[in-house]
């Protein structure tokens, strides 16, 4: 796929072919800006051209097999592959901004308690043309009217799992000749996994953000079996060397549990292990999914628990919960449509 190269791959592809280093501009402009998807009408390049293109590379899209609208305006899809696996990507639109929430894997082997896609288990990792894809085939379906500004890879899967493909996908999100999203708008959610954290200077100037979800070890290690290999100290000490640019803060995702870590002690040890000046935090209400053992806190007890660390001096948010109707909020994504009773439309 032609989009299965970030743009230095893509120059050396076309070095090492002797192909004509001016086309790059021309297939950025034409697939990536304006969003023209089938190379035969372009009439910018010469039929010879395109016919030594599609002798190099193919410009297919992945295909959306379902897609669903919430009642608050959150567009899932589920978007397939070439071997017949599928992920859920989702569009949240808002009054400044268009996000779009993609997958890194289909599956996860990371086992999250409180997450729906842990228990598929992890099939395999997208390759970066299967990364970007989704965010092409969501441009075809929406058109440019509702172009997207924001790029959370918050889907299926551990990104940093995926670090090459995710790297890739990244490169070609932030090029200027192509997608030219902002560096800004692109932000990478990872469990927690260390010796990747502690390559992050690698990836492009992107946000990272951390699933936290609890300050000790044990109750930790109850949500994330993760944490009984990298633990919050070794976690914290990978963080603290993260690059931060342009005054950006990392963002802490803290999924309040009711009756598990939503009382006064785990805002202490909040405060213990985060510092101010150079952190966000983000509350998580818990999402509903089916057969879940947790449960989600009374809106008072939410708010409550925001204000104490707004109080405290904590740049202190909570996620408006979007898309839990058609099981598209966060920790709701599981590729099976077909068990979850869903409205569909077959594209």
């Amino acid at each position: 796929m032609i989009y299965n190269y970030s743009p230095l791959k893509l120059e050396a592809y076309f070095n090492d072919h002797e192909l004509n280093l001016e086309l790059i501009k021309k297939i950025n402009k034409n697939f990536y800006r304006l969003g023209q998807f089938d190379i035969n009408e372009w009439d910018n390049i010469s039929k010879n051209n395109i016919e030594t293109l599609k002798k190099h590379f193919m410009f297919e899209l992945p295909r959306i097999v379902w897609s669903g609208v919430s009642k608050d305006g959150t567009k899932k899809y589920l978007v397939s592959f070439k071997d017949g696996l599928s992920v859920e990507t989702v569009f949240i639109p808002s009054e400044d901004r268009n996000t779009l929430c993609i997958s890194s894997q289909v599956g996860c082997a990371i086992g999250c308690k409180f997450c729906h896609t842990g228990t598929m288990g992890l099939s395999r990792n997208l390759k970066t043309h299967e990364i970007v894809g989704q965010l092409l085939a969501v441009i075809k379906d929406l058109g440019t009217q509702n172009r997207v500004s924001n790029i959370v890879f918050m889907g299926q899967g551990e990104p940093l799992h995926n670090f090459r493909n995710v790297k890739d996908a990244c490169e070609i999100f932030l090029h200027q000749d192509g997608l030219a999203l902002s560096k800004q708008k692109v932000t990478i959610s990872t469990s927690g996994l260390v010796p990747q954290i502690e390559r992050w200077e690698e990836f492009p100037d992107v946000n990272i953000a951390v699933s936290l979800h609890a300050v000790r070890d044990d109750k930790r290690s109850e949500l994330m079996p993760i944490n009984k290999v990298h633990d919050l100290k070794r976690l914290f000490s990978a963080l603290d060397k993260v690059p931060q640019k342009s005054s950006r803060r990392i963002m802490y995702e803290y999924i309040l549990i009711k009756d598990f870590n939503d009382g006064l002690e785990d805002i202490e040890g909040l405060k213990k292990v985060i510092k101010k000046k150079k952190s966000k935090i983000n509350i998580i209400p818990f999402n509903d999914y089916p057969d879940s053992k947790f449960k989600r806190p009374s809106d008072e007890k939410i708010n409550w628990f925001r204000q104490k660390l707004h109080d405290e001096g904590y740049v202190t948010t909570i996620r408006v919960t979007r898309g839990d109707d058609i099981l598209a909020a966060c920790g709701q994504l599981k590729s099976e449509f077909d068990k979850l009773n869903l409205p569909s439309s077959t594209k």
